[in-house]
């Protein structure tokens, strides 16, 4: 008699609350687990950029990627400090992660680095986590869902003049020959994230944050997210959306505000030559 085999089961992708909730549990710990590290004395290294990792960031790094990519293994991955695989160009969801963005300030005991990390969709973030654990401040988001910090709801600034905003950028930026008028009187602060200073772009803390420098898919994802349910736009510096999980995962600069600002900034931004 021949054995009759039990049927298989089929597939059933987890839902998208089932991933916000394993991404949010994946970034606490791993914040907490970069958090033991923080202020330490650890090993660091250049990479052949000559940027600098550390032995937290690929702990963070390994500790993502088991929380993350082993129970969702039809997911691609996309890791700041894991070698990029082309596979991940066949997955329509993507895990997108930087285990410490704002390694510099890291490394230097400046509270201003984040475990940042999202899920993309076929070429669109749709879930976002950026933790700051030596502030305590834990940002998240899901698409059509608003964005939060520390579980409270939040919104991007309304300004509408550049005169007198904050704008989180280099301020020798705007002193540069390379604008075609003179910018009004702006306020400007330094912050080493990129995902940290999108946050604060989020919650309102910032009216912006400008970069005429390249970023990564890593760097913004998930903080992107954040500020586009907080209300405000993300682009780069022509005003283009910024589209993820593609080939080379570079984008040529950023420019976030709240979406009353965001085409003064960009009447400027766009006429400048990179």
């Amino acid at each position: 008699m021949t054995a009759i085999e039990p049927a298989k089961r089929p597939f059933t992708a987890p839902s998208r609350e089932e991933d916000y909730a394993l991404l949010k549990k994946a970034a606490r710990e791993a914040g907490e687990l970069a958090l033991t590290y923080f202020r330490k004395s650890i090993t660091v290294k250049r990479k052949i950029d000559g940027s600098e990792v550390s032995e937290a960031d690929l702990a963070v790094d390994v500790a993502l990627k088991l929380a993350l990519h082993v129970p969702r293994p039809n997911y691609g991955w996309l890791s700041e400090e894991t070698e990029d695989d082309s596979e991940r160009l066949k997955s329509s969801r993507v895990w997108t992660v930087d285990p410490i963005d704002g390694t510099n300030a890291f490394l230097r005991h400046v509270p201003e680095w984040t475990v940042s990390a999202a899920l993309v969709e076929d070429g669109v973030p749709v879930l976002g986590a950026v933790f700051n654990p030596a502030t305590n401040e834990f940002f998240h988001a899901m698409h059509g869902n608003g964005a939060f910090l520390n579980d409270e709801p939040i919104a991007a600034s309304t300004k509408s003049a550049l005169d007198g905003a904050l704008l989180i950028a280099s301020g020798g930026l705007f002193k540069k020959k390379i604008w075609k008028e003179p910018w009004p009187e702006v306020n400007t602060k330094w912050v080493n994230s990129v995902a940290y200073r999108l946050a604060l772009v989020a919650c309102g803390r910032a009216d912006a944050t400008i970069s005429l420098s390249s970023k990564s898919e890593w760097d913004l994802a998930a903080a992107a997210l954040l500020v586009e349910e907080a209300g405000g736009i993300v682009t780069d510096h022509h005003g283009a959306a910024h589209r993820y999980n593609r080939p080379s995962p570079r984008f040529p600069s950023l420019v976030a505000s709240g979406k009353a600002l965001h085409p003064l900034l960009i009447e400027r931004t766009e006429r400048v030559d990179l």
